[in-house]
């Protein structure tokens, strides 16, 4: 163990460079999160260029006992990526390692650096004409690393799954500074524990992520958009069901938004188009077509035809053009950015069966509205995986910081039993960072996080990588 910090800053200067340790000055957009919500203060923020200067820096920080904070693109919504407020930790910023490694198209896959922002490694694929089907609202700055380390879902998990789901390899920085090589693009290999699934999803706490390689698709030929007015979330369930039976593999897109979700956005966002009259909720669905685009188009007209006829659906329109596609996908990402407009809420990330979703949604809207009267209500996400997005805002008129301070744990324990209730998860794309480490701890199991203690000591033994995350 060192001295010091100072002895600790020089080894880190010679790990990466003087320019690359930043220990002074503003450092904000590093030491606070997105959401504003938590803000510490590093020793140094430290920006290696390649795999080797991450080793480097880790290794540096284990012979000092120093804790180690990696950090993406500082898009996350439960606090994982920001330094504690003890001024003692380092920050691994992975922002500069940015390159595209290979795109192998015969085998249908791309190795891409961790620091690569996600919409780069879309743009990558794309220019082989190719398609790397993750998506989501942050992709313009979140990262492949952040992507991975917290197993990011977004809008396409329903034809494509998690982000885990297209990772077939890994390179990994561990605790110790040693490098895991494991960036294969075989989609067999049968040979051992699988360690590439225990970093996906790890938040940082077992290991760095430099490098993954990660599955490709060919491009659709054709992409058609649709909005679609429903008078009540059974409705939308059973247009899920009618989708994927008239679609099949080529439903690759269904957000379900509540009618106050889509009134946030028109006031914040009042240029956002609003082809349809207001419902109670509102289904975005995307077909992604191996045919052309006038058969994709009939095969969706067909789909909407039959739920008019059927009562299923009340209204629906129809993008025109890619333009217009483009602008119906702007209204459901903008809804995260007009609730920050708005102020301060209670955000829930959570999964049910989607069999389970309206009764959920029925329960806990009753139970929030009888306890806390007044609260808004916020309600829209991934249906066809089961992921809502079930947000609380404060009632009108009162202090959104307030309401968050004196409410959120109770209005957390309300949702959260009621998902536990119908057989669901409190965390399904977001991660459990700092936010929902005591749900963590009071929700699973005791074998599971004994299991989980015991694979933290073995990766990262001092537990300096990501300390007080997850668990």
């Amino acid at each position: 163990m060192s001295a010091g910090p100072g002895a600790l800053l020089a080894d880190l200067r010679a790990a990466v460079g003087a320019a690359q340790v930043l220990s002074e000055g503003d450092l904000s957009a590093f030491e606070q999160d997105w959401r504003r919500r938590w803000r510490g203060k590093a020793l140094a923020v430290v920006r290696p260029g390649s795999t080797a200067e991450v080793a480097a820096v880790v290794k540096a920080c284990a012979v000092h006992g120093a804790a180690l904070v990696p950090q993406g693109g500082n898009t996350g919504l439960v606090g994982g990526g920001v330094p504690d407020a003890s001024g003692t930790q380092v920050l691994l910023s992975l922002q500069r390692l940015n390159r595209i490694r290979a795109v192998d198209e015969a085998n249908l896959t791309l190795t891409a650096e961790a620091g690569c922002i996600l919409q780069n490694v879309q743009k990558a694929a794309q220019a082989r004409g190719l398609l790397f089907p993750l998506s989501l609202a942050a992709e313009g700055s979140c990262t492949l690393g952040g992507n991975l380390a917290t197993n990011a879902g977004g809008t396409q998990v329903l034809r494509w799954g998690n982000a885990r789901d297209l990772c077939l390899g890994l390179e990994v920085v561990t605790a110790q500074g040693d490098v895991w090589e494991g960036l294969s693009g075989l989609r067999k290999d049968n040979t051992g524990y699988d360690l590439r699934d225990l970093f996906i999803g790890s938040e940082g706490t077992l290991g760095i992520i430099t490098a993954a390689t990660m599955k490709l698709a060919p491009q659709p030929v054709a992409t058609t958009t649709a909005l679609a007015a429903c008078a009540s979330v059974a409705d939308c369930v059973a247009l899920l069901q009618l989708a994927r039976t008239r679609l099949g593999a080529g439903l690759t897109g269904f957000e379900m938004m509540g009618a106050y979700a889509l009134a946030l956005t028109a006031k914040h966002f009042p240029a956002l188009p609003r082809p349809l009259p207001q419902a109670a909720w509102t289904v975005l669905l995307e077909q992604s077509s191996t045919e052309g685009e006038a058969q994709a188009r009939a095969a969706f007209e067909s789909l909407l035809g039959a739920a008019l006829e059927a009562g299923t659906v009340q209204d629906a329109v129809v993008a025109e053009s890619l333009a217009q596609s483009r602008a119906l996908w702007h209204v459901r990402e903008s809804i995260p950015l007009a609730q920050a407009e708005e102020g301060l809420n209670i955000k829930h990330d959570i999964s049910v069966p989607v069999s389970r979703i309206p009764a959920f949604v029925a329960e806990a809207d009753a139970a929030l509205l009888a306890r806390f009267p007044g609260v808004r209500l916020v309600n829209f996400g991934h249906l066809g995986d089961g992921n809502l997005h079930y947000n609380v805002q404060a009632p009108t008129g009162e202090d959104g910081r307030r309401f968050l301070a004196e409410q959120e744990h109770a209005v957390n324990a309300l949702v959260f039993d009621t998902v536990a209730r119908h057989g669901g998860s409190f965390s399904a794309e977001h991660g459990i960072g700092q936010l929902k480490r005591e749900e963590l701890a009071q929700r699973k199991s005791p074998v599971a996080l004994q299991l989980m203690r015991g694979i933290k000591a073995a990766f990262d033994p001092q537990g300096l990588l990501n300390p007080g995350r997850v668990l």
